[in-house]
């Protein structure tokens, strides 16, 4: 299996194609012409295509890839990040970070990507939007209370700004509602599932499922929680260095947050949450580590019940956990 490299830009990117000696590189626009036109120039049977994770922008070529059932792989972008320190790499271009990835295929085999649904990527994009309108409508917020404070507010100026944000937070409502409707009528089994974990509601349901795409996407509840970035580091090297640091901080920020709001009601009604809470706590562990402990468990039950296609029971195991 040779693989190739790809660099992708806004309108164009950038392949490596792997040679007897180095790498050749083409450009092609990042369009359905110049992936189809990418796509013909490589073969499902002998090529595996390796890509960082750029948004919107890389959508459209793993897609395509996809539908021509060519593997693929999309990388963190600190994966190749910290390849090209270790490759002492001191020159940053479309054509070389190209070449660079295609050799962190070679040596690194990364594991193929599973594309989400359709329905998955739907709501992905609603999801995103929804983060950007809320946003606008906590600055406007700020923006009218700041008004407050002045000796005489322009009326017409506080007219547009109220009419702002209360279209925005229509908008809101509107996309909140299409996103739980959408979720329910395709993932419905999954959220009775899910809801029925004391300490998971229907808001972090559906991030779950929008977030894992339906937990297709990780074949262990430890992959997930990495993907989240709920983990907890450590690190240790001979006698000078052994630290317990915090969590990574990757993937869904949002997630998280609504994660560790979940946990403060799972160490009261979740038997195992609050079993893992209290030994903690007895431990001398900070309420911070002990309920980030508790996201965690909460993380690895969703996984099981959602693998194991079955509602919470207090005590369950399972060997997705």
């Amino acid at each position: 299996m040779k693989f190739i490299g790809i660099d992708i830009a806004k309108a164009t990117f950038v392949a490596a194609y792997p040679q007897l000696s180095g790498y050749q590189t083409r450009s092609y626009s990042n369009d359905s012409k110049g992936v189809k036109k990418f796509i013909q120039s490589i073969s499902n049977e002998q090529h595996h295509c390796v890509l960082e994770a750029t948004g919107n922008y890389s959508t459209l070529l793993l897609y395509m890839l996809a539908n021509h059932k060519i593997s693929v792989s999309l990388l963190n972008p600190k994966q190749i990040k910290h390849f090209a320190r270790m490759m002492l790499t001191v020159t940053k271009t479309d054509h070389v970070d190209a070449k660079l990835i295609a050799l962190y295929g070679e040596k690194m085999q990364p594991p193929l990507f599973k594309m989400p649904t359709g329905t998955i990527i739907v709501l992905k994009q609603k999801k995103v939007i929804l983060r950007q309108l809320k946003k606008q409508s906590i600055s406007l917020n700020n923006l009218k209370e700041s008004f407050n404070v002045l000796p005489e507010v322009d009326k017409d100026s506080l007219r547009v700004l109220n009419k702002t944000a209360k279209f925005i937070e229509k908008q809101i409502q509107d996309i909140e509602t299409d996103i739980s409707n959408l979720t329910t009528e395709v993932f419905g089994k999954q959220i009775k599932a899910l809801t029925s974990i004391k300490g998971i509601g229907i808001t972090l349901a559906t991030s779950l499922i929008i977030s894992t795409g339906a937990f297709a996407q990780f074949e262990n509840s430890k992959q997930l929680s990495r993907y989240i970035g709920i983990c907890p580091t450590y690190q240790k090297s001979g006698s000078s260095i052994n630290i317990k640091g915090a969590i990574k901080r990757n993937g869904d920020s949002d997630l998280r947050a609504i994660l560790y709001l979940a946990s403060w009601s799972a160490i009261k009604y979740n038997t195992a949450c609050k079993e893992t809470y209290e030994r903690l706590k007895a431990n001398g562990k900070p309420s911070k580590v002990a309920l980030i402990a508790v996201a965690n468990k909460l993380i690895r039950q969703a996984f099981a019940i959602c693998k194991a296609e079955t509602v919470y029971i207090d005590g369950y195991s399972s060997k997705f956990c």
